[in-house]
């Protein structure tokens, strides 16, 4: 079976991580753009992030044979800083054109203050007015609430519920979100947020239909394979293949393909890893070009 895992935090993890994933069977990957813990207080801090999900996490992706897409935007944590916000709005369009951006995102509601709420909708006029996709980040706190009122600003803006991903969805959230006509995307998360088993009942009520389930992995307490481990416990439940693969595999392909930048053949065709390769004169492997070169074949067989 293979795996897109639509929201993972890779710029926070180590190697090891996508070495791990490609051996159970994950071939790409989205990477929003989102809060790294602590606040950043330049906008050349966001630019410099940017570049890395757009450039260096692309490459260590594909020293494993994992494609890596991303989506950019402006977390709703940091929309509270106005200074700050504007000076990213401006960047916005100089980088969700780029190879390998499929959206605008992760985006949305933290605290619910009115500057998350600006934000957020200059960020759907952009994503409408370029035709991308949006990924949205549910709060944390009165999730529900949070969810409905997203929902709302969303569709005051005129944004298409089919090309929105929300995110961080549990049991409250699922029917409302799924009944509006949006991608209901799971975050499984060890101990906090929603775990595998009770996707595994989620399934259950109201099978594979516009759901996604993704991994979320960061610097915190996560596993980047969430993924194929909740896959796996799918099938041990009685959840069907067909029902699994769409989930885990061929809903985010739908979802975010709406891009234009996400399309199937991107890992079918690709060509093998190669470990010697060199990233703007760097390698990942510190001279350890014959050891790489092992695992990688591992990998890919």
């Amino acid at each position: 079976m293979r795996f897109l895992d639509s929201h993972v935090h890779m710029v926070s993890r180590t190697t090891d991580d996508y070495q791990r994933m490609a051996a159970a069977g994950t071939v790409a990957i989205i990477e929003p753009s989102f809060w790294q813990g602590q606040p950043r207080t330049e906008v050349g801090s966001f630019k410099d992030y940017f570049n890395t999900l757009i450039g260096f996490e692309r490459f260590r992706a594909s020293q494993f044979g994992i494609k890596h897409y991303c989506t950019i935007g402006l977390n709703p944590k940091e929309a509270n800083n106005e200074r700050l916000a504007e000076g990213v709005m401006e960047l916005l369009p100089l980088y969700i054109c780029k190879e390998g951006v499929v959206g605008i995102g992760e985006i949305g509601f933290d605290d619910q203050t009115k500057l998350e709420e600006i934000y957020l909708r200059k960020q759907a006029a952009l994503a409408l007015e370029a035709d991308l996709p949006i990924q949205i980040h549910t709060p944390h706190r009165d999730k529900k609430t949070g969810t409905i009122r997203t929902m709302d600003v969303l569709e005051d803006v005129g944004c298409d519920p089919f090309k929105v991903v929300i995110d961080h969805n549990n049991e409250e959230t699922v029917k409302t979100v799924l009944d509006r006509g949006y991608w209901a995307a799971f975050t499984i998360y060890p101990h906090t947020k929603l775990g595998n088993e009770r996707m595994v009942q989620i399934m259950r009520e109201y099978g594979g239909e516009r759901i996604i389930v993704d991994s979320a992995a960061d610097w915190g307490i996560s596993d980047a394979l969430a993924v194929p481990k909740t896959a796996a416990l799918m099938k041990e439940a009685g959840i069907s293949m067909e029902d699994i693969q769409r989930v885990c595999y061929q809903n985010p392909l739908i979802a975010y393909g709406q891009s234009g930048q996400l399309k199937e053949h991107d890992w079918e065709e690709a060509k093998g890893v190669d470990p010697k390769e060199l990233f703007e004169g760097n390698t990942l492997l510190r001279g350890g070009q014959d050891i790489a070169a092992a695992m990688a074949s591992k990998v890919i067989t």
